[in-house]
Protein backbone atom coordinates (compact mmCIF):
# COMPACT_ATOMS: atom_id res chain seq x y z
CA UNK A 1 0.00 0.00 0.00
CA UNK A 2 1.52 3.46 -0.70
CA UNK A 3 2.80 5.76 1.86
CA UNK A 4 -0.16 7.87 1.75
CA UNK A 5 -2.85 5.54 1.87
CA UNK A 6 -1.34 3.99 5.02
CA UNK A 7 -0.79 7.63 6.40
CA UNK A 8 -4.62 8.45 5.53
CA UNK A 9 -6.25 5.03 6.58
CA UNK A 10 -4.44 4.46 9.71
CA UNK A 11 -5.68 7.79 10.97
CA UNK A 12 -8.77 6.78 9.95
CA UNK A 13 -9.18 3.85 11.89
CA UNK A 14 -7.13 4.98 15.21
CA UNK A 15 -9.47 8.47 14.97
CA UNK A 16 -12.66 5.88 14.96
CA UNK A 17 -11.33 4.08 17.93
CA UNK A 18 -10.30 6.79 19.97
CA UNK A 19 -13.65 8.30 19.32
CA UNK A 20 -15.72 5.04 20.04
CA UNK A 21 -13.78 4.54 22.99
CA UNK A 22 -14.41 8.33 24.75
CA UNK A 23 -18.11 8.27 23.76
CA UNK A 24 -18.75 4.74 25.20
CA UNK A 25 -17.23 5.85 29.07
CA UNK A 26 -19.35 8.93 28.49
CA UNK A 27 -22.35 6.42 27.71
CA UNK A 28 -22.01 3.65 30.47
CA UNK A 29 -21.21 6.25 33.36
CA UNK A 30 -24.60 7.71 32.21
CA UNK A 31 -26.20 4.25 31.87
CA UNK A 32 -25.08 3.32 35.60
CA UNK A 33 -26.64 6.13 37.23
CA UNK A 34 -29.49 5.96 35.74
CA UNK A 35 -29.73 1.76 36.24
CA UNK A 36 -27.86 1.72 39.51
CA UNK A 37 -31.28 1.43 41.49
CA UNK A 38 -32.41 -1.50 39.46
CA UNK A 39 -29.10 -3.45 40.00
CA UNK A 40 -29.30 -2.88 43.33
CA UNK A 41 -33.10 -3.28 43.58
CA UNK A 42 -32.15 -6.54 41.85
CA UNK A 43 -29.55 -7.54 43.80
CA UNK A 44 -27.27 -8.14 40.46
CA UNK A 45 -23.88 -9.19 41.26
CA UNK A 46 -20.87 -6.97 39.74
CA UNK A 47 -19.27 -9.75 37.84
CA UNK A 48 -23.06 -10.62 35.64
CA UNK A 49 -23.30 -6.51 35.72
CA UNK A 50 -19.49 -6.12 33.68
CA UNK A 51 -19.38 -8.98 32.26
CA UNK A 52 -22.79 -10.13 31.34
CA UNK A 53 -24.71 -6.32 30.43
CA UNK A 54 -21.79 -4.15 29.61
CA UNK A 55 -19.51 -6.61 27.70
CA UNK A 56 -23.13 -7.04 25.39
CA UNK A 57 -24.18 -4.02 25.37
CA UNK A 58 -21.50 -2.09 23.83
CA UNK A 59 -21.23 -3.99 20.99
CA UNK A 60 -24.70 -3.10 19.66
CA UNK A 61 -24.51 0.39 20.67
CA UNK A 62 -21.04 0.93 18.53
CA UNK A 63 -22.93 -0.99 15.79
CA UNK A 64 -26.14 1.42 15.87
CA UNK A 65 -23.98 4.37 16.22
CA UNK A 66 -21.00 3.55 14.08
CA UNK A 67 -21.66 5.84 10.86
CA UNK A 68 -21.79 9.27 13.89
CA UNK A 69 -18.49 7.99 15.16
CA UNK A 70 -17.11 7.34 11.66
CA UNK A 71 -18.58 11.15 10.85
CA UNK A 72 -17.09 12.70 13.83
CA UNK A 73 -13.74 11.21 13.19
CA UNK A 74 -13.16 11.81 9.81
CA UNK A 75 -14.15 15.74 10.64
CA UNK A 76 -11.97 15.58 13.25
CA UNK A 77 -8.85 14.51 11.71
CA UNK A 78 -9.18 15.80 8.33
CA UNK A 79 -9.92 19.10 9.50
CA UNK A 80 -6.59 18.92 11.07
CA UNK A 81 -4.80 17.81 8.00
CA UNK A 82 -6.44 20.50 6.34
CA UNK A 83 -5.80 23.30 9.18
CA UNK A 84 -1.84 22.21 9.09
CA UNK A 85 -2.17 22.40 5.13
CA UNK A 86 -1.71 19.23 4.21
CA UNK A 87 -3.94 19.03 1.97
CA UNK A 88 -3.04 21.38 -0.03
CA UNK A 89 -0.06 19.85 0.06
CA UNK A 90 -1.20 16.57 -1.69
CA UNK A 91 -2.98 18.57 -4.01
CA UNK A 92 -0.44 20.21 -5.09
CA UNK A 93 2.41 17.74 -5.17
CA UNK A 94 -0.02 16.50 -8.50
CA UNK A 95 -2.53 13.89 -6.45
CA UNK A 96 -5.92 14.25 -7.60
CA UNK A 97 -8.59 14.49 -5.09
CA UNK A 98 -10.31 10.90 -6.30
CA UNK A 99 -6.92 9.87 -5.26
CA UNK A 100 -7.10 11.53 -1.87
CA UNK A 101 -10.88 9.75 -1.56
CA UNK A 102 -8.84 6.31 -1.99
CA UNK A 103 -7.50 5.96 1.67
CA UNK A 104 -10.96 7.00 2.82
CA UNK A 105 -12.76 4.49 0.63
CA UNK A 106 -10.72 1.65 2.12
CA UNK A 107 -11.04 2.42 5.79
CA UNK A 108 -15.20 3.38 5.07
CA UNK A 109 -15.37 -0.54 3.97
CA UNK A 110 -13.48 -2.09 6.46
CA UNK A 111 -15.90 -0.84 9.05
CA UNK A 112 -18.51 -1.42 6.80
CA UNK A 113 -17.40 -5.00 6.47
CA UNK A 114 -17.01 -5.66 10.27
CA UNK A 115 -20.85 -3.31 10.99
CA UNK A 116 -22.52 -5.94 8.28
CA UNK A 117 -20.92 -9.10 10.04
CA UNK A 118 -21.68 -7.93 13.58
CA UNK A 119 -25.15 -6.35 13.08
CA UNK A 120 -26.51 -9.28 11.18
CA UNK A 121 -25.36 -12.36 13.33
CA UNK A 122 -22.78 -11.48 16.35
CA UNK A 123 -25.26 -8.74 18.12
CA UNK A 124 -28.59 -10.55 18.33
CA UNK A 125 -26.04 -12.64 20.22
CA UNK A 126 -25.40 -10.36 22.83
CA UNK A 127 -28.85 -9.16 22.63
CA UNK A 128 -29.87 -12.90 23.77
CA UNK A 129 -28.01 -12.12 26.55
CA UNK A 130 -29.11 -8.95 27.55
CA UNK A 131 -32.38 -9.64 27.66
CA UNK A 132 -31.68 -12.34 30.01
CA UNK A 133 -30.06 -10.48 31.95
CA UNK A 134 -32.76 -7.71 32.09
CA UNK A 135 -35.50 -10.42 32.79
CA UNK A 136 -33.41 -11.90 35.45
CA UNK A 137 -32.51 -8.58 37.59
CA UNK A 138 -34.52 -5.91 36.07
CA UNK A 139 -37.63 -6.90 34.44
CA UNK A 140 -38.28 -9.68 36.72
CA UNK A 141 -42.05 -9.97 35.93
CA UNK A 142 -42.09 -10.81 31.94
CA UNK A 143 -45.12 -11.06 30.29
CA UNK A 144 -46.90 -14.67 30.14
CA UNK A 145 -50.43 -13.67 29.41
CA UNK A 146 -51.88 -12.86 26.33
CA UNK A 147 -55.77 -11.93 25.23
CA UNK A 148 -57.42 -11.61 21.96
CA UNK A 149 -55.00 -14.01 19.80
CA UNK A 150 -56.14 -14.37 15.78
CA UNK A 151 -53.45 -15.69 13.70
CA UNK A 152 -52.52 -17.93 10.38
CA UNK A 153 -50.94 -21.55 11.86
CA UNK A 154 -50.17 -22.33 8.11
CA UNK A 155 -52.16 -22.05 4.67
CA UNK A 156 -55.66 -22.04 5.14
CA UNK A 157 -56.11 -22.67 8.68
CA UNK A 158 -57.24 -20.31 11.08
CA UNK A 159 -56.68 -20.12 14.80
CA UNK A 160 -58.57 -18.19 17.47
CA UNK A 161 -58.09 -17.78 21.01
CA UNK A 162 -59.45 -15.61 23.65
CA UNK A 163 -55.97 -15.48 25.59
CA UNK A 164 -53.14 -17.65 26.22
CA UNK A 165 -51.20 -18.49 29.22
CA UNK A 166 -47.31 -18.44 28.54
CA UNK A 167 -46.83 -20.15 32.50
CA UNK A 168 -49.17 -23.26 31.75
CA UNK A 169 -49.75 -23.46 28.12
CA UNK A 170 -53.25 -23.05 28.65
CA UNK A 171 -55.55 -21.66 25.82
CA UNK A 172 -59.02 -20.10 26.86
CA UNK A 173 -61.88 -20.50 24.13
CA UNK A 174 -60.13 -21.98 21.37
CA UNK A 175 -60.92 -21.99 17.66
CA UNK A 176 -59.12 -23.46 14.73
CA UNK A 177 -60.74 -23.31 11.17
CA UNK A 178 -59.67 -25.11 8.22
CA UNK A 179 -60.58 -23.64 4.39
CA UNK A 180 -60.37 -25.01 1.31
CA UNK A 181 -58.70 -23.77 -1.91
CA UNK A 182 -61.98 -21.36 -2.35
CA UNK A 183 -62.28 -20.32 0.84
CA UNK A 184 -65.20 -22.32 2.12
CA UNK A 185 -65.09 -23.87 5.74
CA UNK A 186 -64.48 -27.64 5.56
CA UNK A 187 -63.34 -28.18 9.49
CA UNK A 188 -63.91 -26.77 12.55
CA UNK A 189 -62.40 -26.92 16.39
CA UNK A 190 -63.94 -25.53 19.26
CA UNK A 191 -62.83 -26.10 22.96
CA UNK A 192 -63.63 -24.27 25.66
CA UNK A 193 -59.73 -24.89 26.87
CA UNK A 194 -56.69 -26.41 25.53
CA UNK A 195 -54.09 -28.25 27.64
CA UNK A 196 -50.81 -28.47 26.46
CA UNK A 197 -49.07 -32.00 27.77
CA UNK A 198 -45.03 -31.42 26.99
CA UNK A 199 -44.96 -35.40 27.94
CA UNK A 200 -47.31 -36.64 24.61
CA UNK A 201 -46.65 -33.99 22.66
CA UNK A 202 -50.86 -33.56 22.48
CA UNK A 203 -53.41 -30.98 23.53
CA UNK A 204 -56.21 -31.83 26.73
CA UNK A 205 -59.41 -30.38 25.20
CA UNK A 206 -62.56 -29.43 27.51
CA UNK A 207 -65.60 -29.31 26.19
CA UNK A 208 -64.39 -30.45 22.37
CA UNK A 209 -66.13 -30.29 19.67
CA UNK A 210 -65.40 -31.30 15.87
CA UNK A 211 -67.23 -30.33 13.09
CA UNK A 212 -66.18 -31.63 9.30
CA UNK A 213 -68.23 -30.31 6.34
CA UNK A 214 -68.19 -32.20 2.35
CA UNK A 215 -69.96 -30.69 0.35
CA UNK A 216 -73.97 -30.78 1.72
CA UNK A 217 -72.50 -33.40 3.95
CA UNK A 218 -71.80 -32.62 7.66
CA UNK A 219 -70.64 -34.34 10.90
CA UNK A 220 -70.76 -33.42 14.44
CA UNK A 221 -68.79 -35.04 17.01
CA UNK A 222 -68.61 -34.61 20.74
CA UNK A 223 -66.59 -35.11 24.26
CA UNK A 224 -66.35 -34.04 27.35
CA UNK A 225 -62.75 -34.21 27.55
CA UNK A 226 -60.11 -36.06 25.47
CA UNK A 227 -56.43 -35.33 23.59
CA UNK A 228 -55.84 -34.60 20.40
CA UNK A 229 -53.23 -33.67 18.26
CA UNK A 230 -54.11 -29.99 16.87
CA UNK A 231 -51.07 -29.07 14.44
CA UNK A 232 -50.04 -26.79 16.45
CA UNK A 233 -47.62 -25.92 19.25
CA UNK A 234 -47.10 -23.56 21.93
CA UNK A 235 -44.72 -21.73 20.05
CA UNK A 236 -47.47 -20.76 17.95
CA UNK A 237 -48.97 -18.67 20.85
CA UNK A 238 -45.87 -17.03 21.92
CA UNK A 239 -45.87 -14.59 18.98
CA UNK A 240 -45.91 -11.49 21.54
CA UNK A 241 -42.65 -12.69 23.24
CA UNK A 242 -40.69 -12.85 20.14
CA UNK A 243 -38.19 -9.96 20.53
CA UNK A 244 -36.46 -9.47 16.16
CA UNK A 245 -33.37 -7.99 17.86
CA UNK A 246 -32.26 -11.29 19.30
CA UNK A 247 -32.66 -12.85 16.22
CA UNK A 248 -29.35 -13.48 13.08
CA UNK A 249 -30.80 -12.44 9.75
CA UNK A 250 -31.19 -15.88 8.82
CA UNK A 251 -33.95 -16.21 11.85
CA UNK A 252 -35.47 -12.79 10.87
CA UNK A 253 -36.06 -13.73 7.61
CA UNK A 254 -37.87 -16.81 8.35
CA UNK A 255 -39.52 -15.15 10.97
CA UNK A 256 -40.79 -12.62 8.69
CA UNK A 257 -41.89 -14.78 6.09
CA UNK A 258 -44.19 -16.86 9.03
CA UNK A 259 -45.71 -13.67 10.01
CA UNK A 260 -47.04 -12.53 6.92
CA UNK A 261 -48.55 -15.92 6.40
CA UNK A 262 -50.04 -14.98 9.63
CA UNK A 263 -51.02 -12.18 8.93
CA UNK A 264 -48.93 -10.45 11.91
CA UNK A 265 -48.61 -6.55 12.73
CA UNK A 266 -45.10 -7.25 13.64
CA UNK A 267 -43.93 -7.74 9.80
CA UNK A 268 -43.37 -4.15 9.46
CA UNK A 269 -41.32 -3.45 12.02
CA UNK A 270 -39.60 -7.20 11.15
CA UNK A 271 -38.68 -6.51 7.90
CA UNK A 272 -37.63 -2.06 9.11
CA UNK A 273 -35.36 -4.69 11.56
CA UNK A 274 -33.76 -6.55 8.76
CA UNK A 275 -33.22 -4.28 5.61
CA UNK A 276 -31.65 -1.62 8.58
CA UNK A 277 -28.76 -4.87 9.30
CA UNK A 278 -28.13 -4.97 5.19
CA UNK A 279 -28.19 -1.27 4.34
CA UNK A 280 -26.98 0.33 7.25
CA UNK A 281 -23.01 -0.25 6.41
CA UNK A 282 -23.13 1.86 3.23
CA UNK A 283 -24.77 4.63 5.60
CA UNK A 284 -20.78 4.42 6.83
CA UNK A 285 -19.28 5.01 3.39
CA UNK A 286 -22.00 7.94 3.13
CA UNK A 287 -21.40 9.76 5.78
CA UNK A 288 -17.26 9.27 5.28
CA UNK A 289 -17.62 11.31 2.49
CA UNK A 290 -19.97 14.10 3.47
CA UNK A 291 -17.18 14.26 6.42
CA UNK A 292 -14.29 14.52 3.76
CA UNK A 293 -16.58 16.90 1.79
CA UNK A 294 -16.95 19.39 4.85
CA UNK A 295 -13.54 18.67 6.21
CA UNK A 296 -11.00 18.94 3.48
CA UNK A 297 -11.25 23.01 3.13
CA UNK A 298 -9.46 25.28 5.02
CA UNK A 299 -11.79 27.60 6.88
CA UNK A 300 -10.64 30.52 9.46
CA UNK A 301 -13.20 28.68 11.93
CA UNK A 302 -11.30 25.80 11.78
CA UNK A 303 -12.15 22.27 13.29
CA UNK A 304 -14.95 23.79 15.26
CA UNK A 305 -16.87 25.30 12.15
CA UNK A 306 -16.22 21.84 10.44
CA UNK A 307 -17.31 19.68 13.83
CA UNK A 308 -20.81 22.91 13.60
CA UNK A 309 -21.67 21.43 10.58
CA UNK A 310 -20.84 17.94 10.29
CA UNK A 311 -22.62 17.81 13.44
CA UNK A 312 -25.45 19.19 12.10
CA UNK A 313 -25.58 17.27 9.16
CA UNK A 314 -24.91 13.81 11.24
CA UNK A 315 -28.41 14.34 13.49
CA UNK A 316 -30.39 15.43 10.53
CA UNK A 317 -29.41 12.02 8.88
CA UNK A 318 -30.57 10.57 12.12
CA UNK A 319 -33.73 12.15 12.30
CA UNK A 320 -34.01 11.57 8.59
CA UNK A 321 -34.09 7.79 9.33
CA UNK A 322 -36.10 8.02 12.31
CA UNK A 323 -39.03 10.00 10.42
CA UNK A 324 -38.88 7.46 7.55
CA UNK A 325 -39.24 3.98 9.90
CA UNK A 326 -42.37 5.78 11.53
CA UNK A 327 -44.02 6.55 8.59
CA UNK A 328 -43.22 2.97 7.28
CA UNK A 329 -44.66 1.28 10.73
CA UNK A 330 -47.84 3.75 10.97
CA UNK A 331 -48.53 4.91 7.24
CA UNK A 332 -47.91 3.35 4.17
CA UNK A 333 -44.18 3.93 3.14
CA UNK A 334 -42.78 0.81 2.18
CA UNK A 335 -40.58 -0.82 4.53
CA UNK A 336 -37.61 -1.26 2.03
CA UNK A 337 -38.04 2.51 0.89
CA UNK A 338 -38.23 3.72 4.31
CA UNK A 339 -34.86 2.34 5.51
CA UNK A 340 -33.14 3.44 1.85
CA UNK A 341 -34.45 6.75 1.28
CA UNK A 342 -32.47 8.48 4.17
CA UNK A 343 -29.49 7.01 2.56
CA UNK A 344 -30.25 7.88 -1.41
CA UNK A 345 -30.97 11.39 -0.15
CA UNK A 346 -27.67 11.74 1.76
CA UNK A 347 -25.80 9.97 -0.67
CA UNK A 348 -26.38 12.65 -2.97
CA UNK A 349 -25.50 15.21 -0.86
CA UNK A 350 -22.44 13.57 -0.30
CA UNK A 351 -21.62 13.51 -4.21
CA UNK A 352 -22.70 16.72 -4.61
CA UNK A 353 -19.94 18.22 -1.54
CA UNK A 354 -17.48 16.37 -2.90
CA UNK A 355 -17.75 17.91 -6.52
CA UNK A 356 -17.56 21.27 -4.78
CA UNK A 357 -14.66 20.58 -2.73
CA UNK A 358 -11.53 22.47 -3.42
CA UNK A 359 -9.23 20.45 -5.85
Amino acid sequence: MPRLDRYILLKYLKTFLMAMALIIVIVITFDVSEKLDDFLGGHAPLGEIVYRYYLNFIPGFVNLYSPLFIFISVIFFTSKMAGNTEIIAILGSGISYRRLMRPYLYGAVIVAIVVLVFGNYLIPVNNRSLASFESEYIHTRKQSYFNNIHFQAKQGVQVYAESYDAKTLRVNRFHRDVYDEEYRLVDRIASSSIQYDTVTGKWDCVDFVHRTIDGDKEHLSRSGQSQRALGISPDDFNWASDDITTMNSTELYHYIVREKMRGSTTVVAAKIEFYQRLLNPFAIIIMTFIGLGVSSRKTRGGIGVHLAVGITLAFAFIVFMKVSTVYAIFGTLNPFVAVLLPQAVFGIIAAIMIHTAPK
